[in-house]
């Protein structure tokens, strides 16, 4: 048994299928990586510790030091850091940084399950503000002005604000107003831009959090620039939160053996965006503009405009067929394309930060696309057995328990459908985008209930609890 190594040889085999990426990371198998025989044929030449010359993550005064720095200055802030373990890390450190114990927090309802970790290793209480919905997409947006403003007129005393800019399909909203309107108040701005890293390359993109005046904003480099999976940034850029604060925390949640790897990788990303010019804006452009313009051919699918500002690189198709998002993404794979996400009608596709001169299967891949879909029966479904019957009404919500009246309380697993009114024992996350649907000590009504059933109908993955494809949910009762 020993001499099997599954996961080693299951990617061996994965990536000889020569594959098409639309999908993190953005250097798309390597193929946005220059031809440097040192750094694509002798990875494990690379993979060295911290020895003379090479500096320490955890006190840079070197080589490290010097590549954040350039880091900071591309992105224009105070301080910028290398990050190891992923956004994750930066995402739970600048929280830890910014709150105390029992400090109320307002943050984007839908964001990532790491700024719920860190609010609750933080022992922060959340005020969950919910953000903006589009009925042609069927998802929820981004957070709006007034439902700061909303959420400040009934809690004043609130200094922290996270949120999520763009969301997971490319959304941008307002979010120079947002963060103005907090700092008009006194509001610290936390922002997870996992998805943004590259927005300040040039003008085709939305402003970034930071050129929107954000405290600190941590970016997931691995995901649109090419750096290797878990490389992310963190800029510091505040006289609100302590920086040796936020530093002591990144050197107690990050590794001790960091992976230089990894950060040779967000060097090279780093050098990768400030080398993006205008002809390469330009090149990316045309080349995403016939890309959308072919899968317009495809009459079973509809490619969706933003209804805001949005990032051209999220290309985002919704099924015109009897086929779910979920089941059209797996017809793919089964060709080879692997998209970044489905939900229960849409299919993301995340297209690569291309320079001028570099190609990627655009035709093959529209192809196959037709391919899948050529025995599926046209009609402007609008999916409507899939839609939310209920939509949330309440812009402004806080848990109904807090972490030390949830300590004091039994968990029983219960049917879904007897569960409205209940309070939620669990998180029930699917995977992707690891955004919380219920979080701990939140009430459960219609909307999750309905929203739930309907991504298991639909064929979605749900992290840690298997009983929820039972319709069963867990929830507190009293001892």
């Amino acid at each position: 048994m020993q001499e099997k190594t599954p996961l080693y040889s299951m990617l061996l085999d994965f990536q000889s299928n020569n594959n098409i990426s639309y999908h993190v990371p953005g250097h798309k198998s390597g193929q946005l990586i220059d031809e440097e025989s040192m750094w694509k044929d002798h990875l494990w030449e690379m993979d060295v510790t911290e020895l003379t010359d090479l500096d320490d993550l955890h006190s840079p005064t070197g080589v490290i030091a010097e590549a954040e720095a350039l880091l900071a200055t591309l992105y224009k802030v105070k301080k910028s850091f290398f990050l190891v373990n992923g956004s994750t890390v930066g995402n739970l450190a600048m929280i830890l940084a910014a709150i105390e114990d029992g400090d109320k927090v307002f943050v984007q309802r839908n964001s990532h399950k790491s700024i719920m970790n860190g609010i609750k290793l933080a022992r922060g209480v959340p005020v969950l503000l919910h953000t903006e919905y589009n009925e042609e997409w069927d998802v929820e947006t981004v957070l709006s002005a007034q439902t700061l403003k909303q959420a400040i007129e009934e809690y004043p005393d609130v200094k922290t604000l996270v949120i999520t800019s763009p969301n997971y399909y490319g959304m941008v909203g307002d979010l120079r107003s947002i963060i103005e309107l907090a700092h008009l108040h006194g509001i610290c701005v936390l922002v997870d831009e996992a998805h943004g890293a590259h927005l300040i390359g040039r003008n085709a993109f939305p402003h970034s959090a930071i050129e929107c005046g954000a405290d600190i904003v941590v970016q997931s480099a691995h995901k649109t620039l090419p750096a290797l999976t878990m490389g992310a940034y963190l800029h510091y850029n505040t006289n609100r939160v302590s920086k040796d604060r936020l530093k002591k925390y990144l050197e107690i949640l990050q590794t001790s053996s960091p992976s230089y790897l990894i950060m040779a990788s967000l060097d090279k990303a780093r050098n990768y965006l400030a080398t993006f010019q205008l002809e390469d804006e330009q090149y990316l452009l045309a080349k995403i503009e016939y890309f959308r313009h072919l899968l317009k051919k495809v009459r079973q699918v509809k490619v969706l405009d933003f209804p805001a500002s949005g990032d051209p690189l999220k290309i985002t198709i919704q099924s015109r067929c009897e086929y779910s998002g979920f089941e059209i993404q797996k017809m793919l794979e089964a060709e080879g394309i692997y998209t970044e996400m489905a939900d229960s009608h849409n299919i993301l596709f995340v297209f690569p930060l291309l320079k001028k001169e570099q190609n990627y299967p655009i035709e093959e891949t529209v192809e196959k696309i037709a391919k899948v879909l050529a025995n599926s029966t046209y009609a402007d479904y609008k999916h409507n057995e899939w839609k939310d019957a209920v939509k949330n009404e309440m812009n402004v919500v806080e848990l109904k328990l807090s972490e030390k009246e949830q300590s004091l309380l039994q968990k029983e697993s219960i049917s879904l459908n007897n569960s409205m009114h209940h309070i939620c024992a669990e998180s029930i996350i699917p995977y992707p985008p690891g955004i919380p649907i219920l979080l701990p000590g939140e009430e459960i009504t219609s909307h999750h209930i309905n929203q739930i059933q309907k991504l298991i109908k639909a064929g979605a993955r749900f992290q840690g609890n298997e009983y929820i494809y039972e319709g069963k949910i867990m929830v507190y009762i009293n001892k």
